[in-house]
């Protein structure tokens, strides 16, 4: 059931006076395009999972194996696809206005730098950003 115009509104100044009092928790509230993403991808996976478990338990059941080697397939396609890496690693930060911009860090030049000191790089980086 939809919101009534009055309550529409109400809502709408609830959110401004709550961005306006505390902007952090505001943007923090926010819905995230990359969360639903990942719920959505965990639940298709998941799923995938339990349909290919039902199949391999029905293909040894009914001694048919093929069905519980496709059933074994799902079940390896469906964990991969819930737990594969997203490719956007920064989702973006939400601005003031409540846009979102995505500018990534730029990558620091490898040349003849030794594992250890892009190692202490990355560190000090982490503990600048509060880590």
């Amino acid at each position: 059931m939809p919101l009534s115009e009055h309550e529409q509104r109400l809502l709408d100044q609830m959110e401004q006076a709550l961005k306006v009092e505390d902007p952090k928790f505001a943007s923090h509230m926010l819905a995230h395009p990359g969360r639903s993403r990942l719920r959505r991808r965990i639940a298709i996976g998941v799923c995938g999972l339990v349909v290919g478990l039902a199949l391999v338990v029905i293909g040894m059941a009914s001694t048919q194996i093929w069905l519980g080697v496709v059933g074994f397939v799902v079940m390896v396609a469906g964990a991969a696809y819930a737990f594969k890496p997203d490719r956007v690693r920064d989702f973006g930060t939400v601005e003031d206005d409540g846009s979102i911009t995505t500018a990534r860090p730029k990558r620091a030049s490898r040349g003849n730098d030794s594992f250890m000191q892009r190692l202490e790089e990355r560190w000090d980086r982490r503990r600048g950003q509060g880590w």
